[in-house]
């Protein structure tokens, strides 16, 4: 049997129906405002085993526990006093920190490692959901491994199938693409880009920095999600172009713009897609263009390298791990 699909804004009651589900150990689609998650009880090791079973992914990649707050994060982590001013700066929003494991969480949850990743999410489904359970939330991207993250509750539908029993429908996700991650077990390093850049970071703590080679070898434990080289990535062949080097495109080929620009220069027959000429609303958007390409069965996806600068580091992370075969 499919996915349910229900708008809790519309019928209060699927967030009711969503915990029991999770307390009996099953999966629950829910909206965060990054990207869908795929959400089990974090402090349930067979719950846990179900979401890499749903998502074929390896057990060396952690999971997010989701949770309300600092206090909460304490169920997971045995110490988030590295996290205060961070917190206080950023939650509820699209920021995780790796913090020391509590002794007792399950070893799925952290891929084995002494660290655990958490985050406290701004939307107000995820949040419902977290506060009716009580508990912490385990919730990767609703999707299959490596492939394109859901923004949308029919993306979590067509990615996932029948592996999971409800989707909580919140609308197109806000942000569009995961959170970023700061490790905060040594000095602060910043492991994955997103919507939170250095800059906003070092703002607030100077001490900041980003990690010098973010891509892990497969198969070896991270601390982080997100970490290979391929990832984010749709099932066409994508690439990426500049504006000197427009390719030719054919019927049957997929185009992806960041603004309007170079749209004359591209061939009639593609499926052109023109995305915001800033990060963040590209990056909004991003997904579900890809998304979008690959329903169409496009053959080949071109995408248009996006500017230089802060604000596109995250968007450029992404597109370079979904163009890498």
């Amino acid at each position: 049997m499919s996915a349910r699909i229900v708008d809790p804004r519309i019928d209060p009651a699927a967030i009711v129906e969503a915990v029991a589900i999770l307390r009996a150990g099953g999966l629950v689609g829910l909206p965060t405002e990054t990207v869908y998650g795929l959400g089990a009880r974090a402090l349930d090791p067979l719950a846990l085993a179900r979401i890499f079973v749903a998502k074929g992914r390896p057990t060396s990649h952690p999971l997010i526990a989701h949770v309300l707050d600092l206090p909460g994060a304490l169920a997971v982590a045995a110490d988030v006093s590295a996290a205060r001013t961070l917190a206080a700066a950023f939650w509820p929003g699209p920021l995780t920190f790796v913090l020391p494991r509590r002794t007792g969480t399950p070893d799925l949850l952290s891929a084995g490692l002494a660290t655990v990743a958490v985050r406290a999410p701004a939307h107000p489904i995820a949040r419902a959901v977290i506060a009716a359970l009580g508990e912490p939330i385990a919730a990767p991207s609703a999707n299959r491994y490596q492939e394109i993250s859901p923004t949308t509750a029919a993306h979590v539908a067509r990615s996932l199938g029948e592996a999971v029993v409800l989707i909580l429908d919140g609308g197109p996700t806000e942000r569009g693409i995961e959170s970023t991650v700061v490790d905060l077990t040594g000095p602060p390093t910043i492991l994955r880009l997103g919507p939170i850049d250095e800059l906003a970071l070092r703002s607030v703590l100077p001490s900041v920095r980003m990690k010098g080679s973010d891509v892990v070898p497969e198969g070896e434990a991270r601390s982080s999600p997100g970490l290979d080289a391929r990832h984010y990535a749709p099932h066409a062949a994508a690439s990426c172009f500049t504006a000197h080097a427009v390719p030719d495109v054919a019927a049957g080929d997929g185009v992806i713009l960041c603004g309007d620009a170079l749209v004359g220069k591209i061939g009639a027959n593609a499926y052109v897609i023109v995305l915001p000429g800033d990060g963040s609303g590209y990056a909004a958007g991003l997904y579900a263009a890809l998304h979008t390409l690959d329903d169409a069965g496009t053959r080949r996806i071109f995408i248009e390298a996006v500017p230089d600068g802060r604000a596109w580091d995250a968007v450029r992370d992404r597109i370079t791990r979904a163009t890498t075969t």
